[in-house]
């Protein structure tokens, strides 16, 4: 893959900072989001709440019909710039770095608390957390779960599923990239997005996906492969000039259309979640499969008014002549990886120990919320991004100099 474009010129032009504040969001978001679990009555959380609510469903719904799609085609964009700026040798050298590091260091030190602790909220559970560890530890390797190659009875990834995915999307792309001359491919099917509305039917392989391989409610609530579509979506055509001004073409009627389509759909998941011995998630029922149909396509949609909404084309001067970055955001911009590993165990931690308040759902969410965020920040500033190793191991890049 080459270029032959100016690279401060491509720089400029490429610049999507929009893009980054909803990575920072999403994150941020994460916190809320988790924190909402310890009161689910519908979701196996680490820690649960005495008492429980079904309203934190309808406001998962809400999130997870966009918000992890995004981060993966947001991140399947960065991918084509860092192939085109790296190579598909140096590019796989750099995710190995940046996502296998970090993977491989939360996984051994982060990930055991919430499964131990977990395990403590039984009164009859009494093992030390360094007494837990080796069980943790016994795995096996396994390949039926592709890419997730380990298993044990106390072993998990985690909430790290996202980086195991995201590595191994990345590696697969890095290996195709030899072979395939994906600076052709894009251009032959950037021209798909100029008919009117055209573009919502990039969402049929998403529902069909959904549809019949069905949901994983441990990974966001999206099929993995489903996710592959949208990072290789955001690789192939959030680049591309002609499709993102598509994009802002139809952000209306992608608005409407995904308002539509989860209205129609949350209803027939309780619904289809309500039945005995049913799974909405898996089941092959007619009700099951069309609700993921439309969730699919509603995911879609989604993500396509987001994305439409929030592009705003400047002249090239004005990307050229960028004003530098504000301070909350050339403060999270680097710090969205570190923070999305440190912040399910922060939140699992605070849950644990608010739980036995029993006081009002809304204040114990509203303070496992707060006194998450703000750990999460802090542990970040003081034991992450001040130090050389620390930074590499939570996959940032070396601090640059002043």
């Amino acid at each position: 893959m080459t270029t032959h474009s100016d690279p401060v010129e491509r720089t400029a032009q490429d610049r999507r900072p929009e893009l980054d504040a909803m990575r920072a969001l999403v994150v941020v978001g994460l916190v809320f989001f988790h924190a909402s679990l310890v009161f689910d009555s519908r979701d196996d959380f680490y820690v649960k709440n005495a008492e429980t609510t079904d309203i934190t469903f309808i406001i998962a719904a809400l999130c997870v019909i966009w918000a992890m799609p995004l981060l993966f085609l947001i991140a399947g964009l960065g991918s084509w710039h860092s192939l085109r700026r790296r190579g598909p040798g140096g590019f796989s050298v750099e995710r190995l770095l940046r996502l296998g590091v970090p993977l491989v260091f939360a996984t051994a030190t982060m990930m055991p608390v919430p499964q131990w602790l977990r395990l403590r909220a039984d009164p009859a559970y009494h093992e030390s957390y360094l007494e837990f560890l080796p069980k943790f530890y016994s795995v096996r390797l396994d390949l039926s779960d592709f890419p997730f190659i380990l298993s044990g009875r106390y072993f998990e990834t985690g909430h790290l599923w996202f980086v195991v995915l995201l590595l191994t999307f990345s590696l697969v792309l890095a290996a195709l990239a030899r072979w395939l001359p994906l600076d052709r491919v894009r251009d032959r099917l950037a021209g798909i997005s100029r008919p009117r509305g055209v573009l919502l039917l990039l969402g049929l392989p998403i529902a069909v996906i959904c549809a019949l391989v069905g949901l994983e409610e441990a990974f966001g609530g999206w099929s993995r492969w489903a996710y592959l579509v949208f990072f290789l979506y955001g690789f192939v055509f959030v680049t591309d000039r002609g499709f993102r001004a598509a994009m802002r073409r139809d952000r209306v009627i992608a608005a409407v259309a995904g308002v539509v389509l989860m209205g129609a759909g949350v209803p027939g998941f309780i619904v289809a979640g309500d039945m005995p011995d049913a799974n909405a998630f898996t089941d092959l029922t007619p009700l099951a499969v069309g609700v993921r149909t439309l969730y699919g396509l509603a995911g879609w949609c989604w993500v396509v008014a987001i994305l439409g909404f929030l592009d705003r084309p400047r002249s090239p001067s004005a990307q050229v002549e960028e004003r530098p970055p504000r301070r909350v955001y050339a403060y999270l911009a680097p710090a969205v990886l570190p923070l999305y590993i440190l912040h399910q165990p922060i939140v699992v931690t605070v849950a644990y120990f608010v739980v036995g308040w029993r006081a009002p759902i809304l204040v114990e969410y509203l303070v496992i919320v707060a006194l998450s965020l703000v750990l999460t920040v802090a542990v970040y500033d003081v034991l992450v991004r001040r130090t050389r190793i620390t930074r590499f191991l939570f996959g940032m890049r070396p601090p640059t100099a002043r």
